[in-house]
């Protein structure tokens, strides 16, 4: 475990009842947690699904939604929106600088 994994924690912790993570993200999660540390309030949706983009290459390279942002049907695009307000939500609580 490293200092990633609480705050990857912390935004799981932050995501609505209705939303449901994929199986084995962990590994998400903690790229998540990276944009927390670099974007923190400020990360947007595109921001999420380029995370969600380099994790699903390694899962599934042939998956559906690996393209541009900008070229997604909003249904897909709404995905990402959950995850943008748990990162948000994440960065508005406060953390020690040893967590």
């Amino acid at each position: 475990m490293t200092y990633l994994d609480p705050l990857a924690n912390l935004i799981r912790a932050c995501l609505p009842p209705a939303a449901e993570p994929p199986a084995d993200s962990d590994d998400l999660f903690r790229i998540y947690a990276v944009l927390l540390l670099a974007k923190g309030e400020q990360v947007t949706d595109e921001d999420v699904h380029n995370a969600w983009s380099a994790w699903m290459q390694s899962v599934d390279s042939t998956h559906e939604a690996l393209l541009p942002f900008r070229d997604l049907d909003p249904e897909t695009c709404a995905f990402d929106t959950p995850y943008t307000e748990a990162i948000r939500a994440a960065a508005r609580r406060p953390r020690c600088d040893t967590d």
